[in-house]
Formats: C-alpha cells, sequence, structure tokens
C-alpha cells in the first residue's frame, strides 16, 4: 500500500518527484519561454478582428442593445425615420388601429341617429308610397300614421334600420378615411392638398358602393315593413318570407341600382360638402382643427353637417323616391328591375318623382348629418384617435 496523500495512480516515472529536484524532461521542455511562445495562438489578423467586431455588433443589435454611439445615432434616425413616413400633412400615425377606430365610430354614428329618425323615415316614406292617402304635409303624416297604426307605427323598421347603418356606416366612415389618407399618401401632400376636393368625392364614392352591398337587404325590409306593416312580426319573419317568395337577389337586390344611384351622390355630397364648409367656417372664425374656435370643433362639425345634410338631401332625393316605390309591392309590374324602374318614373313623372317628400328628407337628413359628424368626432375623441384634415403643406413648417 503506497503512503496516503502520495499521488500512487500516477507512474513513477512520470511524476515530478521521480528525481528528485527535476521534473520529467517533456515538463521541463514545456515550461520554457521558446515552447510558452510556440504554444501561444497567433493574433488575429486585421480582417478576423473585424468579423469579430461585426458580430458583436449584429448580437448587440439582435438584443435591442447599441454597442457604440454611432450605433445609437444610426437606430434613432431610423425611428425617426418611420415616424415621419407614418405622417401625413403632419398628422398620424395612421395604423391599423386608427382605421377601426373610424370605422367603429362611423357605425355607432349612422346607426343612433339613422334609428333614432326612424319615425321621421316613417312618415316620409308613406309619403312616398301613398301620396294619395297621406296628404296632410310632414307635420299632418305623423297624425296619420299614429291614428291608423298607434304610436308603434312610428317605430316600424327600426331593426333593420339600426342594424343595417351600423354595418353601412362601418364601412362608409372607415372608408372614406381609409381611401382619403391613402391616395393622400400615393400624390404626395401637396398634389393631395390642391384635389382634396376630388379626392373627397372618390374616396366616398368607393366606399359608400362597398357599404351599399352590406345595406341594401336591410333597405329591402325596412321599406316592405313601413309600407305594409301586416307583412311580418320581425325582421327575420320579413326577410324569410321575402326570399321564399323571390329568392334572394329579387328580394333583397333589387333595389340595389337606385340605392346606389341614392346613397353614392348623397355621399359624394355630404362629405365633400362638409369638408368644404368645415374648411370656410375654420378660415372665417380665423382657427383651424389644431386651434379650435370658440364654438369648438365639435360646433364645426354639427354646423358643416347642417349644411352638408342638406346639400346631400336634395341631390339623392330622387333616387330615394324611387328606392322607395320599387320595394313596395307589386311596383312597376313584371319583368326586370330597370323596366320596373322605368315604368315607376313614366308613372310618377320627374317633377314629382324629384319634389315628394322633399321637405322632410331635408330636415331628416339634414339633423342626420349633423348628428353623424358629431358623434364621429366623438367617438373619434374617446378611442384616442385624431381625425385627419387636409392642411396646406407649405404652412405646416
Amino acid at each position: 500500500m503506497r503512503r496516503a496523500g502520495r499521488l500512487w495512480h500516477i507512474p513513477r516515472r512520470h511524476r515530478c518527484d521521480a528525481v528528485p529536484g527535476t521534473a520529467p524532461a517533456r515538463w521541463r521542455a514545456w515550461f520554457t519561454p521558446s515552447a510558452q511562445a510556440d504554444a501561444r495562438p497567433d493574433p488575429p489578423t486585421p480582417s478576423l478582428r473585424l468579423e469579430g467586431v461585426r458580430r458583436r455588433r449584429r448580437n448587440g443589435g439582435e438584443s435591442g442593445e447599441s454597442t457604440t454611439p454611432n450605433a445609437t445615432i444610426t437606430q434613432a434616425n431610423a425611428v425617426g425615420t418611420t415616424m415621419a413616413s407614418d405622417q401625413v400633412m403632419g398628422q398620424g400615425p395612421f395604423d391599423m388601429k386608427y382605421f377601426l377606430s373610424g370605422a367603429l365610430a362611423g357605425g355607432i354614428c349612422c346607426s343612433i341617429t339613422h334609428g333614432g329618425l326612424v319615425p321621421v323615415d316613417v312618415v316620409k316614406t308613406k309619403i312616398q308610397l301613398q301620396p294619395d292617402v297621406y296628404n296632410k304635409g310632414f307635420i299632418g303624416g305623423f297624425g296619420q300614421v299614429i291614428e291608423a297604426e298607434g304610436m308603434n307605427g312610428l317605430l316600424t323598421g327600426l331593426g333593420p334600420t339600426a342594424q343595417g347603418y351600423f354595418i353601412q356606416g362601418w364601412f362608409k366612415f372607415g372608408g372614406v378615411e381609409f381611401f382619403k389618407i391613402n391616395i393622400t399618401k400615393s400624390v404626395g401632400e401637396q398634389k393631395a392638398w390642391d384635389n382634396r376636393n376630388s379626392i373627397y368625392l372618390a374616396s366616398s364614392a368607393m366606399a359608400e358602393f362597398i357599404a351599399d352591398i352590406f345595406l341594401c337587404p336591410y333597405e329591402a325590409c325596412r321599406i316592405r315593413l313601413v309600407s305594409d306593416p301586416a307583412y311580418a312580426d320581425s325582421m327575420v319573419g320579413c326577410a324569410s318570407k321575402m326570399m321564399a317568395e323571390q329568392g334572394f337577389v329579387g328580394a333583397f337586390y333589387s333595389g340595389f341600382v337606385p340605392i346606389l344611384c341614392k346613397q353614392i351622390p348623397y355621399t359624394m355630397a355630404k362629405f365633400a360638402v362638409q369638408g368644404k364648409a368645415a374648411e370656410n367656417i375654420y378660415t372665417a372664425l380665423g382657427s383651424s382643427p389644431d386651434k379650435p374656435p370658440a364654438i369648438g370643433n365639435l360646433g364645426v362639425s354639427l354646423a358643416s353637417g347642417v349644411v352638408a345634410g342638406v346639400a346631400a338631401a336634395i341631390i339623392s332625393h330622387p333616387a330615394d323616391t324611387l328606392l322607395s316605390k320599387i320595394n313596395k309591392k307589386g311596383a312597376g309590374g313584371e319583368g326586370g328591375m330597370f323596366t320596373r324602374m322605368g315604368r315607376i318614373v313614366a308613372e310618377t313623372g320627374l317633377v314629382t318623382l324629384c319634389t315628394q317628400g322633399l321637405g322632410a328628407r331635408c330636415v331628416m337628413i339634414g339633423t342626420l348629418t349633423a348628428g353623424q359628424f358629431g358623434i364621429f368626432d366623438i367617438i373619434m375623441g374617446m378611442t384616442g384617435a385624431k381625425k385627419f384634415h387636409f392642411h396646406d403643406p407649405s404652412k405646416l413648417h
């Protein structure tokens, strides 16, 4: 047995004490200065050092940390460039959250205003569909409806109106914001400012076309319930019965062309006139959306909305009358949509088509449009979004 504490498992010939005061030859050779110099690795070449720096910077960038002041400056410049690219006429950023906020605000404002004005719409539709019966004017029409159908008669079609116009407002207001901002980005700020009225018109036309695809079935159900309250007990029952009698297209899209002729000119006038009216009000008061006047931005939206609503009502009224008549059961006789429309125009007369129920419609649409723009601004503010306004780029700097 070897002594305790000795490295007995290492052969004696390899131990440092094999010969007292000496070490094995290969150990002594290792510790000589020349051997140590030979054992050191060669220093990295400049290219290797550069590669190491690049690797460290790359690793630092992936972890979100900058390794040098220059890298920090580069990252800051990149962030600044990205933020600047999201700005449109000094406003923004306009991301998905903004457009969803605009769509939600549009759906809410249209549902509330159209739903709240259902009694007015009922009287207007009755005057358009049965002028020989409802011939006591707009105010007298309320009394006639109440006498014939009771107070609930004034709320006929509330369900399809509230639901249909929420969907329509979602696509209309959200679409207008989407199209006008992206058109501005595409053509450049100065060109967009010079052609802002055309952008309003194009944006509103495209947005309204999409919205009307979803609105048309609801509007068909509303008009059928108003013209014939005994037809069905609910919107679902009305839709099912109409589809069973006329098929999907016949029931819900017979009025698609009239609704396009009504809604697209109406929406184009509404947004273009409101934008121009608001601009003139700000100019007259020596203010801007960034520096609101005494009446506030909400006051400007309401005032310009009334002007826009009356203009839009006058422009779209003939198509609105035609839409009401074509969705009445049996109107225009048999045949295709355009054949029926031609017969209705011939039977009604162009002047009557343009003026029948116009007063009620101006009151309704003027109030409705002002309310829509006011509620839209309020909801946008609640979501933290700020509505886009056209500004002269030369005055932003």
